[in-house]
């Protein structure tokens, strides 16, 4: 199996000395930079002796850090199988997406209510276009996470920014595996569209956007699929 990536000597050595959760921190913070790189690919064991050795931490440290992954859904753990690098199958994606659209809408209602659209909204399109024109598709993850964060940031709401960035992690995953078909420059322009719309109309926007990148999503996993098929059903999620 792939190694969980490692820590600079610094880094690990630091980690050896912190206080336990802030450790966990640090170690959660390693393999989840891991995941979301693609360098640990879905379904990749994710042992704790391993990550205790690689990060110089204890097997608890290292089973809290796998925990708080679990949490934000990067990881899976089942039984008698262990913890493994999480992999959306077609019908989780659906359902992922349906729960970000329920906290976006209700996000950009209160922002648009409250007369507020901060100018990080716009700063995170053109970091997005510039992402997009560089051709780096991390980089423009990155920033397209970016412009949802910023909507349902202007909300002013912690505990929906909370649960959103939870599923974002999630989403994040897939779309490191899976790259959409989008002619050069067109989600910026499409994102930009989607802010003025969703402004004037929160409910209707954003599931016109979200099941728009569905689809998307769908038709990318079925052409990256050697086969032309994708997973229906993730064995390994609970």
């Amino acid at each position: 199996m792939p190694r969980p990536p490692r820590d600079s000597p610094a880094s690990a050595a630091t980690a050896a000395h912190v206080p336990g959760p802030r450790a966990a921190d640090l170690v959660a913070d390693a393999v989840r930079a891991g995941i979301l790189s693609g360098e640990l690919a879905p379904g990749t064991p994710l042992r704790e002796e391993e990550l205790s050795a690689t990060h110089g931490v204890s097997r608890h440290t290292a089973r809290t850090a796998l925990t708080r992954l679990a949490a934000e859904r990067l990881v899976t753990a089942e039984p008698y199988r262990g913890v493994r690098v999480s992999l959306l199958d077609d019908d989780a994606l659906v359902a992922l997406q349906q729960l970000r659209c329920a906290l976006e809408t209700e996000a950009v209602r209160i922002a648009r209510d409250r007369g507020i659209r901060p100018a990080e909204i716009d700063a995170a399109l053109d970091a997005l276009a510039a992402a997009e024109a560089s051709g780096d598709w991390p980089a423009t993850l990155d920033a397209h996470a970016r412009v949802h964060l910023a909507l349902v940031d202007a909300a002013g709401s912690p505990r929906i920014a909370e649960e959103y960035r939870r599923l974002d992690s999630e989403m994040h995953l897939l779309l490191t595996h899976v790259r959409p078909a989008y002619a050069p420059g067109a989600l910026t322009e499409e994102h930009r569209e989607y802010v003025e719309e969703a402004w004037a109309d929160p409910q209707r926007a954003v599931r016109a956007h979200l099941e728009h990148s569905t689809r998307a999503i769908l038709e990318g996993r079925r052409a990256a699929s050697p086969h032309g098929d994708t997973p229906r059903h993730d064995p390994q999620r609970p």
